[in-house]
């Protein structure tokens, strides 16, 4: 092997070890016993629940972590990679259509050998819990329009990045990222009306106390509502949530149809006042922010690194290639992408507590405190995740610490 491919192998081997370590650290810190705040949310029966709940899904990722660890290490030692660009190359001549072509055969071939994976997770794991509501013909639909957008939104940008590539060379990371950047701007502002309505109905709030109370609250603290959706969540898991999205006038707060079923209107309320104060505090204009910093560092070494032909020839390659550079770049890229995410989930968390103070301070942090409670044990969720684990990969703080926080 050249220096290389040991360095891509090492790399991909070297951060299963950490995933499987980290999975490992919390599933056992999931097995000791709860905090006294936290002893009495789940009756003895419901705590055994969630600890088979906590098994499964981590029996379930090591086992098809493992899986994918043995198909990628062989994909790298054996050329795989070099192999389809030849394949492909043999077939068209545009270097456009090669890195379509090739990331649609790596994407297809890769979504295809999760596929078991994600049928078990969905209808044996979710089902057995009580959490899955999807059907199979939801399962192929949702598969299907994933492959068709990808296709469409995800290929349409790969051609134009190659474009750039080819047409600028050195200035292709600048070109590159200011393109992600204006897309990523695009489904910002309006990813919510364009791309959601495709695997979900949305519709206004309907009238009632609900309403009332959520119009009540506006005009006290002089936000404008903007679009105030209840999403079809339902059909396909019966775990609550509510999210965000959009500035200004494309501002819109989405409520799945299980949170209103599951919590009462001042739960709702408080919880809906917590994802207002993202937008009041700035949150999501500067986690926009910060993920356009991220991918313009990423821009940035990535435009470096296609100088060097190593990247291309270690998978296999004769010659130089875009696609196969990038597909290299991306497992040599592992170790500073872990310490950005750091950063930014750092942040997330830290926003978090932010939001719920904003929520105490302008509504009531008691039934935000009990929908929190509902949300989390409803979906039977690890309420002692291990300090490292949340660390680095959680965007939010572990109910104990946001309870004490509030309290």
């Amino acid at each position: 092997m050249s220096l290389m491919l040991t360095l891509l192998v090492t790399l991909v081997i070297l951060n299963y070890l950490v995933e499987s370590l980290i999975k490992i650290l919390n599933y056992r810190e999931s097995k000791k016993p709860l905090h006294p705040t936290l002893a009495n949310l789940y009756s003895e029966s419901e705590y055994r629940r969630s600890l088979e709940y906590s098994q499964a899904n981590f029996s379930l990722a090591i086992i098809s972590s493992t899986y994918s660890l043995v198909i990628m290490v062989v994909a790298l030692v054996s050329g795989v990679f070099g192999s389809i660009d030849r394949y492909v190359r043999d077939q068209v001549q545009s270097e456009i259509l090669v890195a379509l072509a090739f990331f649609a055969i790596i994407g297809l071939a890769s979504d295809l050998l999760d596929l078991p994976f994600d049928i078990y997770g969905t209808f044996v794991v979710e089902a057995k819990f009580g959490f899955n509501k999807t059907t199979p013909m939801t399962f192929l639909l949702d598969k299907i329009k994933g492959y068709l957008l990808a296709g469409l939104i995800g290929g349409g940008l790969l051609a134009l990045i190659v474009f750039i590539y080819q047409e600028t060379g050195s200035a292709f990371w600048v070109l590159g990222w200011l393109l992600l950047a204006a897309f990523s701007l695009v489904m910002f502002m309006f990813g919510t009306t364009l791309i959601l309505p495709l695997f979900n109905k949305l519709k206004p709030l309907e009238e009632g106390e609900l309403k009332e109370e959520i119009l009540k609250y506006c005009a006290q603290e002089g936000y404008s509502i903007g679009r105030l959706f209840v999403m079809d969540a339902s059909k396909r898991s019966s775990k609550a949530n509510a999210f965000f999205a959009g500035l200004g006038k494309s501002k819109t707060i989405v409520l799945f149809d299980t949170l209103i079923e599951k919590l009462s209107a001042r739960e709702i309320m408080a919880v809906l006042a917590h994802e207002i104060g993202h937008y009041k505090r700035k949150h999501t204009l500067f986690g926009f922010a910060l993920s356009l910093g991220q991918s313009f560092v990423i821009f940035a070494v990535l435009g470096w690194a296609l100088r060097f032909p190593e990247l291309s020839t270690a998978l296999g390659s004769e010659i130089q290639s875009f696609h196969l550079s990038i597909l290299a770049f991306f497992i040599i890229f592992s170790p500073l992408s872990f310490a950005l995410d750091l950063i930014t989930n750092s942040i997330s968390r830290r926003n978090e507590y932010d939001a719920d103070q904003f929520a105490k301070r302008t509504y009531d942090g008691e039934p935000l405190k009990s929908g929190l409670i509902k949300i989390a044990t409803d979906s039977l969720a690890n309420l002692s995740p291990h300090p490292l684990a949340v660390k680095i990969y959680a965007t939010h703080p572990p109910l104990l610490q946001r309870l004490t926080a509030l309290n």
